[in-house]
């Protein structure tokens, strides 16, 4: 007897689980990834949370002390650069790339087809039949949508839904250990750091150098500023290059302004510590991503079904994107083992990570209403866009799920 066939759309983080799953399970599972090429050299620094870590280690994927850099203590930082507050919140902070490899590299190669853009998928009968852009199609009983963000899979059903851009973007960039300055190492180095200027809202954390590299002196100094950005001008500005183009809501690193740069340098020596403003300064390429969330009505349609990002994109506050795409997989490879019908299997899976993504992305919303609120007149702010209070930020941001109710208990549902 035949094994039943998942054709899983993107060969990221999400499509990786998923297709590692359902190969656990019993499927066949074939990635088809839009590039031309394996995603290692992607991504950047990552909060990390025990149930990654248990999903892993369940597909025989090592997790040992290289996963991460592991802090013991949050620290906030005053605009002099005194220590504000000091937290002890233990966690491990690892870099994308270091997720990706071991899942990649323990994935069949010969299941992975680089280069398949999607242009299309369909629902006929009790199959599902992708068509790919060099006009290949591929037949299967079920089809995955991990296709991130701006989903094709999520456009076959659900046209109208679209990313909600959140007022404000993330400036983020990299400083090797061996670079910064001894009082500045002595300070962040071995902490998770915020800084919380009127307006903005800055963390920097250690994480692992090229290659995956913990050793002490080996390490790099990641950083996220968030700070409010209009779309109509602000936004627009800092996404057009020197020539004068235009480039929608992002713009490749290489082509921000120079002009830009210097504004955004300056700007956090006036109001951010000066550990902080240094390792800004030291930063080779600043680059910025636009802040967005998005909710799905449906997950299910057919035979396809939607995961990770291509589901929920909760904003990074709540530092749980990855640890999400891999609880989608796990919900959807328990859900078909326990239902002899792939419909119940979906319906089982829709309902609940439906409650799950719902609950990131308000979680999302809430940590990130201070930066939100900015733009608007401070008369019409209420609640938490009032104010920031360092004890409050320092402890949600990024928080363990088991810290949270709503989402320990939809995490529990998984196991």
């Amino acid at each position: 007897m035949s094994r039943p066939r998942a054709l899983v759309i993107g060969g990221s983080l999400g499509g990786l689980f998923a297709a590692h799953l359902l190969r656990s399970i019993g499927w066949d599972a074939q990635i088809f990834e839009r590039t031309d090429d394996d995603l290692a050299t992607r991504g950047a620094g990552i909060g990390t949370h025990p149930e990654l870590f248990e999903l892993m280690a369940s597909l025989g994927v090592s997790v040992d002390p290289s996963i991460g850099v592991h802090l013991a203590t949050r620290i906030c930082l005053d605009r002099a650069g005194n220590v504000q507050l000091e937290l002890p919140l233990p966690q491990t902070m690892s870099a994308w790339a270091r997720i990706y490899r071991p899942l990649h590299a323990a994935f069949p190669a010969d299941r992975i087809r680089f280069g398949a853009r999607l242009v299309r998928a369909e629902n006929v009968g009790e199959k599902v039949v992708a068509t790919f852009a060099d006009g290949a199609q591929e037949t299967g009983d079920l089809l995955v949508g991990a296709d991130g963000i701006r989903s094709t899979v999520r456009e076959q059903w659900l046209p109208d839904v679209q990313p909600r851009y959140a007022g404000y973007v993330a400036w983020r960039g990299t400083v090797p250990e061996r670079e910064v300055s001894a009082a500045t190492h002595a300070t962040m180095f071995h902490r998770y750091t915020f800084c919380l200027p009127e307006g903005d809202m800055l963390l920097a954390y250690p994480m692992p150098g090229p290659d995956e590299d913990v050793r002490v002196g080996h390490r790099i100094m990641n950083f996220v500023w968030y700070r409010p950005t209009h779309p109509d001008h602000e936004l627009r500005d800092i996404c057009t290059d020197a020539s004068g183009r235009q480039h929608g809501m992002a713009i490749p690193p290489p082509l921000i302004r120079p002009d830009v740069i210097a504004r955004m340098k300056e700007t956090a020596h006036r109001i951010m510590a000066p550990q902080v403003a240094e390792v800004i300064e030291r930063t080779k390429q600043l680059f910025f991503q636009a802040i967005f969330d998005l909710e799905s009505p449906r997950l299910a349609s057919g035979r396809m079904v939607l995961a990770g990002d291509a589901a929920f994109v909760a904003r990074p506050h709540v530092g749980s994107g990855i640890t999400k795409a891999a609880l989608d997989a796990k919900a959807l490879a328990n859900a078909l083992t326990a239902h002899a019908r792939i419909d119940d299997a979906l319906a089982q899976y829709d309902r609940e990570r439906r409650q799950f993504g719902q609950a990131l992305v308000a979680r999302g919303r809430m940590l990130g209403a201070y930066v939100e609120g900015q733009l608007k007149p401070p008369a019409e702010r209420t609640g938490r866009e009032l104010a920031q209070d360092p004890h409050t930020v320092m402890h949600e941001m990024g928080a363990t799920n088991a810290g949270v109710r709503e989402i320990s208990e939809a995490i529990a549902r998984t196991r």
